[in-house]
């Protein structure tokens, strides 16, 4: 078999992994929003720079800012995201919960077995 159809044997066994472990009660359900925001924010986090709540919507481009303030508070109430009081009281920063970190940990487990038999 050609190298490319391993290479998307592997995607698709990551996304079946992906799914599965999704679909254990451990995980919070997210939205397709929910889950871009949450991976802008980790994302960003990840490069050492927090996003404030107005820089996290108008850098996601992914909906309008009532939907995406609406979808930050319900990331909060899951317990993904913290807001964090900068100096100026007016100014949040939003950041990754450990609860957060664990999921994007085992999404990378599941890339760890998806490529397993890449070798």
């Amino acid at each position: 078999m050609p190298k490319n159809h391993t290479l998307i044997d592997a995607y698709f066994r990551f996304l079946n992994f992906a799914e599965a472990t999704q679909e254990l009660p451990s995980f919070p359900r997210l939205d397709a929003v929910e889950g871009q925001l949450l991976q802008l924010v980790a994302k960003s986090w990840r490069q050492g720079r927090a996003l404030s709540v107005t820089e996290t919507i108008q850098t996601s481009g992914i909906g309008s800012p009532a939907t995406l303030h609406a979808r930050l508070k319900r990331l909060r109430a899951k317990g993904l995201i913290e807001l964090q009081i900068l100096d100026d009281a007016r100014c949040k920063q939003v950041v990754p919960t450990p609860e957060t970190l664990d999921y994007f940990i085992s999404l990378g487990e599941c890339m760890q077995k998806a490529t397993a038999a890449l070798g």
